[in-house]
């Protein structure tokens, strides 16, 4: 397969399978009579930053996605987690390593603002980063103590929207007065970083919180999140599907 141009821009990469155990067949739910991997192609599309790709192992989700602007990519169904899928992806599609920054989107987030995509890159001016990752400032009270909100323990300095991330969790994490922050599921990896990550064991802390990014920081990788306004709908179940639908179509939530 031929490599991507030289003097590349970031290479974004949407994991995508049917098998979801909560809502199988995910990737190609209607919505507003398109599959939902469309709708997420369309947001990577609106980002400006670069080629996108959709690795799949699904035949009917690699022509979807064609079909909506992305490059797809077969991969094995037996990779372990979206990382790994994206990585392969990666090294199909540029062997040669042109693309330094790699985007890994989830591809349950049609309702995305396509301007989280492009915050998602500041963070990694600093030379030091490997990874990173938005947060928003959560409103909801009932958010801190749900599980299904995954928390970024992060300090922001007065008028910074960027800093380390020192740990994730499903628990309502830091203790004490001040903000709670609500991990957004988008990463922005160094491809060494990325490369290096899908090559560690899952750790401790990882299979403890069920939060695959633990695995980065128990390895001494450095996480930082940006501060961001909004808060993508993620599709994992039927509720969900219905709600994004509702939004896309501009009937709210």
């Amino acid at each position: 397969m031929a490599p991507l141009s030289r003097s590349a821009p970031p290479l974004i990469v949407l994991p995508a399978r049917m098998g979801s155990t909560r809502l199988p067949g995910k990737p190609m739910a209607d919505i507003g009579g398109q599959p939902m991997i469309a709708h997420v192609v369309a947001r990577a599309l609106e980002a400006h930053l670069g080629p996108v790709v959709v690795a799949c192992c699904e035949q009917e989700v690699a022509r979807a996605a064609t079909r909506a602007g992305a490059r797809a990519v077969m991969t094995d169904p037996d990779l372990p987690s979206g990382s790994d899928r994206a990585w392969a992806a990666v090294e199909a599609v540029d062997p040669e390593g042109h693309h330094d920054l790699i985007i890994n989107l989830q591809a349950d987030l049609p309702t995305l603002d396509p301007v989280l995509i492009r915050d998602v890159l500041a963070p990694l001016a600093d030379p030091s980063v490997d990874i990173a990752t938005p947060v928003a400032r959560i409103v909801d009270p009932d958010e801190i103590t749900d599980a299904g909100v995954v928390k970024a323990v992060v300090a922001f300095p007065p008028g910074r929207k960027a800093s380390r991330a020192l740990y994730f969790s499903r628990q309502p994490v830091p203790g004490g007065d001040g903000p709670h922050y609500h991990h957004i599921g988008l990463y922005a990896f160094r491809r060494a970083a990325l490369a290096q990550f899908v090559r560690l064991p899952p750790s401790i802390l990882e299979q403890r919180e069920r939060l695959e990014q633990l695995r980065a920081l128990e390895n001494n990788m450095r996480i930082d999140a940006v501060l961001v306004d909004t808060v993508p709908l993620g599709v994992d179940t039927l509720e969900d599907l219905e709600k994004a639908r509702r939004l896309l179509a501009g009937g709210g939530a």
